[in-house]
């Protein structure tokens, strides 16, 4: 019996084999989020292309010059403080839309309705042209100072904030009746004229336009009557802010006429003239 019991052997330990169901792991993977990030990128170009398809010729060309030069420092292009901003120039046909922007800007402000009848604007050859309107009583500038009242200021404020974000020059004009003005120092229509538009532009500097955008300040005194009819009406006196066209350059005249003589480019001469012989 002992010897029977020695020769009994453990029971062989029991094992248990788990199988893990491998079915899902598509669903649990993360092949599902590359799919799904390249549908979102997809679906993203599309709005940007539909987009660009619905906006102005100066949109399209700021999109594609920031392509062609993201970092903006071979042109420095853009309507940025550092930048010229050639790509997006306002054209002639598009004055309009500039105009109906700065109406809706006016609209803004709180004395709106006091002014909007003072506020003219016309797209003429040279520009879009803003025109301060004065009053009888005097209403953008103090009666016979070059000092704007409080509704000047705001006015001018509200137009060097539209304006400044253009790449378009600026000219700015002061205006006055017919009626004489002269102190005792001398000081007339010519230097008050000046002295206006010449404060015009101290204020649109600080409040918007940018280094060099003001191209010239002109004092017209009572040189270019608004109402010739009436030359001492109070509406011949008046601050005037050109908006001038996006001239072409030299290289878009290249385009025009790819036959030009590149030999005397920049020369400012003539191609020399051939003579012809005479007939016999």
């Amino acid at each position: 019996m002992a010897s029977d019991t020695e020769d009994e052997k453990p029971p062989a330990p029991i094992i248990y084999v788990i199988k893990k169901n491998k079915g899902h792991a598509g669903h649990h993977g993360g092949a599902w989020k590359v799919a799904y990030a390249d549908f979102v990128t997809a679906m993203m170009a599309l709005f940007i292309v539909l987009w660009l398809l619905n906006t102005s010729s100066a949109v399209k060309k700021a999109v594609g010059g920031y392509f062609q030069d993201p970092t903006g420092r071979s042109k420095q292009a853009g309507t940025g403080m550092s930048g010229s901003g050639d790509s997006i120039s306002i054209k002639k046909s598009e004055m309009n839309q500039l105009k109906d922007r700065i109406q809706e800007a006016a609209k803004q402000m709180v004395q709106f309705k006091k002014s909007m009848n003072q506020l003219q604007m016309s797209v003429t050859g040279e520009g879009l042209r803003i025109e301060m309107i004065e009053t009888d009583k005097g209403m953008f500038f103090e009666s016979g100072k070059g000092t704007p009242s409080e509704m000047g200021k705001e006015m001018l404020v509200m137009l060097a904030g539209e304006v400044g974000k253009l790449p378009n020059r600026v000219l700015i004009e002061g205006h006055t009746d017919a009626k004489p003005f002269s102190a005792a120092d001398g000081y007339g229509n010519w230097e008050l004229s000046t002295d206006r538009a010449n404060s015009a532009r101290r204020i649109m500097q600080d409040n918007g336009l940018r280094p060099g955008q003001v191209q010239q300040v002109r004092g017209f005194a009572d040189q270019d009557l608004r109402n010739p009819k009436d030359p001492d009406a109070a509406s011949n006196r008046r601050i005037s802010i050109i908006v001038k066209y996006d001239l072409p350059t030299m290289k878009d005249d290249e385009e025009k006429d790819p036959k030009a003589n590149k030999e005397t480019k920049g020369t400012g001469k003539e191609p020399p003239k051939v003579a012809k012989a005479a007939p016999k």
